[in-house]
């Protein structure tokens, strides 16, 4: 009762500009966020750090609970494009997610969530990505792991060592056209990657410092700016935030240039959001990694998704999909897919040939190609007959996710 009639008092509405004190300040204390914090990323004061949010409330649709003028929970949708299998989709990212304790288990975020995705239907965002402070939680939700990150340490004796390459590298600021030009024709060439926008800069580095980071871009022959690395030097090792190429020439060099400060530097640590295979490179392959979920990815909504999505080839004999999803109730039911006389993708709610039973969540990371149709199968995330399994693997994409980005 007592819950009752607290949600009674609360109402949900757009969190817009005259919230922003309050929306910076429930995300502060949900996340900890000190004035420390806020000083060592480069902020001179709170204030600045403040100002920098405000394109957040007017770019992006924000929600919330609000109880009288008071924001009690909220969340963020950052309105985003990504690269799936060199098909530009929009995407919806989820953050700024938070309610203060006092309101919690009052099924504020289960709502809002539920409203959010709603929203994300109607501005076509088919897909949906956030970085999980609790992959159970978001998992219940209807998202799933799409991409990983790969933590390393590198000793510099045994940093690698490639011969000259032809071209020559030049260290520049980080917001330089030629880094954000070589990071566009990156992130077209790459399945799972941020189309940057403005906005999503701003986001990559928000909690960097300033002064310590630094892009080294790597030029080819015809003078072409073919890699760019981030780094930062500190108490004698060398940091790399990401490392982008377009050639392995360009991924030589800029391994050459990190080799160059073996003077400098004791050791090497850096990240990496791809299945490259670091170790595998190296001379002495016995360095430090370390594995972990990185991103998660939703479908926001089956029928379009597939509608649109770029599959290798579509089977002569049309199938269908069985789908379970925990919040969105479009998604439940029947998703058959086939190819019309005109040759075009056609999805319907009738259960033509085989059934490929399988949740969203499942559904949205082998769609996504983190895992292949074998993994899921193998593991009971995916309900079929083999030969439909063998059918779902020559359809979908082989190339892995990349995504560096945080939001």
């Amino acid at each position: 009762m007592l819950n009752t009639s607290i949600r009674d008092k609360l109402t949900i509405k757009p969190v817009t500009l005259e919230y922003l004190d309050q929306f910076d300040e429930l995300l502060r204390y949900v996340f900890q966020v000190t004035s420390q914090d806020i000083e060592n990323s480069g902020y001179e004061k709170d204030t600045e750090l403040l100002r920098s949010k405000r394109p957040v409330l007017q770019d992006a649709d924000v929600i919330g609970w609000f109880n009288k003028d008071k924001l009690v929970s909220q969340l963020c949708i950052y309105p985003c494009k990504v690269n799936i299998h060199n098909t530009v989709f929009e995407m919806a990212g989820l953050t700024g997610v938070g309610t203060y304790p006092e309101y919690a288990n009052l099924g504020l975020m289960n709502d809002l969530i539920k409203t959010a995705l709603k929203k994300m239907r109607d501005n076509q965002q088919w897909i949906s990505y956030l970085f999980p402070y609790s992959v159970p939680y978001y998992r219940k939700k209807g998202w799933e792991i799409f991409s990983e990150r790969l933590s390393f340490m590198i000793k510099d004796t045994q940093l690698p060592r490639y011969d000259k390459q032809p071209g020559f590298v030049e260290r520049l600021s980080v917001d330089d056209p030629e880094v954000i030009d070589v990071y566009n024709r990156f992130s077209q060439l790459n399945h799972g990657a941020l189309i940057r926008s403005e906005l999503s800069w701003s986001e990559y580095w928000r909690w960097e410092n300033e002064d310590e980071r630094t892009a080294a871009v790597y030029y080819d022959v015809d003078g072409k700016a073919m890699g760019v690395i981030f780094y930062w030097i500190k108490s004698d090792v060398f940091y790399i935030k990401d490392m982008f190429y377009l050639t392995q020439e360009a991924r030589k060099a800029l391994w050459n240039f990190v080799h160059a400060h073996y003077s400098m530097v004791d050791k090497v640590k850096g990240r990496v959001y791809r299945h490259d295979p670091i170790a595998f490179q190296l001379f002495d392959s016995k360095i430090v990694e370390s594995l972990e979920p990185y991103y998660m990815a939703r479908i926001v909504d089956v029928a379009e998704f597939l509608k649109v999505y770029p599959f290798v080839e579509i089977p002569k004999d049309p199938f269908h999909f069985v789908v379970s999803d925990p919040i969105a109730e479009w998604n439940n039911g029947i998703f058959s897919l086939y190819l019309n006389e005109n040759n075009q993708v056609v999805v319907d709610n009738q259960p033509r040939g085989k059934a490929v039973e399988v949740s969203i969540q499942a559904l949205s990371s082998m769609l996504m190609s983190f895992r292949r149709p074998q993994f899921f199968y193998e593991y009971e995330f995916l309900k079929t007959d083999k030969k439909m399994v063998s059918i779902l693997d020559d359809m979908i994409p082989a190339q892995q996710p990349y995504f560096s980005d945080y939001f």
